[in-house]
């Protein structure tokens, strides 16, 4: 598989622990998506991915865009360990709470958004992500375990935690979402995140490696 990836991209950072969590091995092909004016803009990566964004993914024959349909297909292709529960009610909570962050969250606050709000874009991303926050805690005092359904990990978890990331990046206070925080906290203890983590990349600047 070729993973084609930008450090700093919370899309690209949520299949990497995917690819982490089930053991997959993959080449990765940076995607710098400040240098050159925005290396997605390429000929080369449109024809590749024609909406210009990371992540994609080559993997058995086809080339997969969107995390969470790349994320879904490694889950069925490779079962364990499994990031949807079998229990439908809780399966169908994961799904919930990962539309919630990427559907309902991310793009809002996403480089190509915050390009078009100039000056106000910290304000922007802040005020995204804390309505967002504000009702992601009131669903996770409910749905809650260790982790954002339960005591296992799912592809709600991988949502989580690149968001939390993109918060702290934007100054959001996050005293208000303790349930978050806690989640984040032991999820960030994991290997899988660890290693994925955009301070550990190949193309992560020297400046901001951990």
């Amino acid at each position: 598989p070729i993973l084609y990836s930008y450090f700093r991209s919370s899309c690209s950072w949520r299949v990497r622990i995917a690819l982490a969590l089930k053991g997959i091995s993959y080449d990765l092909v940076p995607v710098n998506l400040i240098k050159d004016g925005g290396q997605q803009f390429s000929a080369e990566f449109k024809a590749l991915n024609p909406m210009q964004q990371v992540p994609a993914l080559k993997i058995d024959g086809i080339t997969l865009c969107q995390s969470l349909a790349i994320i879904n297909y490694l889950e069925e292709t490779h079962p364990n360990p499994r990031l949807l529960p079998q229990d439908p009610k809780k399966r169908a909570q994961v799904r919930m709470i990962a539309d919630h962050i990427v559907s309902g969250i991310q793009p809002l606050q996403n480089l190509s958004v915050l390009k078009q709000m100039g000056e106000k874009k910290m304000e922007w991303a802040q005020n995204c992500i804390t309505s967002g926050f504000q009702a992601l805690e009131q669903i996770l005092q409910h749905t809650a375990g260790r982790y954002c359904v339960g005591d296992e990990v799912s592809m709600a978890d991988l949502c989580l935690v690149p968001q939390v990331a993109n918060a702290e990046r934007f100054k959001v206070d996050m005293g208000p979402y303790p349930t978050i925080t806690r989640i984040n906290k032991a999820l960030l203890e994991l290997e899988a995140f660890k290693i994925t983590h955009p301070s550990r990349q190949p193309d992560t600047p020297a400046e901001l490696r951990a």
